[in-house]
């Protein structure tokens, strides 16, 4: 376990109160060239469920990111309290850097209540503990790992049916991916639903790129997320195993578009992701 990875992650996911409806959020000590996207996604929402009575759990999640966010400064995240209604509460939160909008987000929140009851199923796929890590991957590929991937990490992430040794062979455009934080998390389920959110920007935009060779990994390619969008479904522990079934429907111009539902290992559908995301092979030289 990671258990102080995971409470690093806690606490960059939280954020320092400036004034009424105004945030202030750090970025790890890192050599990052920009933000990593779900980090401003994770701390939008603490923004936004600041300012919300914790009785209204958040459903979805609907933001945009606009500018590649700088890691040497804060983050400033205003939020404006668009409805406070009988059922619902909705929130926009904008992510400021430098003067400019680097993230917006909307935010609906809801009082919980009975209702019709559905849905998908997951699955059959090995346990998580029958799957290799990561790490157990790039080994097995001969990758040497770089001391910024060798370090503990706060999320835990097994592929299941993804061998990282043949990434450059076209592969269909869907994985299955078992994730957690990789260490207790408080029982507040808001903690839960952000880490879920953090996380969910991790592998997803990946899923575009399987039929056409390469990875984030491989040299030439340049992957950035422009919009994520977020429906929580049914509770759940975001530091138990998640299944994160993604699929990829379509790539073109310059764009790939991906789909993911996220399953307890009991077979609990509690969450549906979809992103977009720039996927460019960059030329050499360029």
């Amino acid at each position: 376990m990671s258990q102080h990875a995971v409470d690093e992650l806690v606490k960059l996911l939280d954020l320092e109160p400036i004034e009424v409806n105004i945030f202030r959020g750090s970025s790890p000590d890192e050599d990052r060239q920009r933000i990593f996207g779900g980090q401003v996604a994770g701390q939008a929402l603490v923004a936004a469920a600041r300012t919300v009575d914790p009785g209204r759990p958040v459903h979805s999640l609907h933001g945009y990111f606009l500018r590649a966010g700088d890691p040497r400064v804060p983050v400033l995240y205003e939020v404006d309290r668009l409805r406070d209604g009988g059922s619902f509460t909705t929130r926009r939160v904008v992510a400021i850097q430098h003067g400019k909008v680097i993230f917006n987000m909307a935010a609906s929140f809801q009082v919980p209540e009975d209702g019709f009851d559905h849905q998908a199923e997951m699955p059959d796929v090995p346990p998580p503990e029958d799957v290799p890590s990561v790490r157990d991957r790039l080994a097995e590929a001969g990758v040497q790992l770089e001391s910024w991937m060798d370090r503990p990490r706060p999320i835990e992430i097994r592929h299941v049916d993804w061998a990282l040794a043949t990434r450059e062979a076209a592969l269909p455009p869907r994985q299955n991916v078992w994730l957690r934080a990789d260490g207790r998390l408080p029982d507040d389920p808001l903690i839960h639903t952000i880490v879920l959110t953090y996380a969910s920007d991790m592998t997803l935009l990946d899923t575009a790129t399987l039929p056409h060779g390469g990875s984030w990994f491989s040299p030439g390619m340049f992957m950035a997320s422009l919009d994520h969008a977020m429906w929580f479904h049914r509770p759940f522990r975001a530091d138990d195993w998640l299944l994160y079934v993604q699929d990829s429907p379509s790539a073109s111009g310059g764009r790939g578009l991906s789909r993911g539902l996220v399953f307890t290992r009991d077979g609990t559908l509690v969450a549906t992701v979809v992103q977009e995301g720039l996927i460019r092979r960059l030329r050499s030289g360029s």
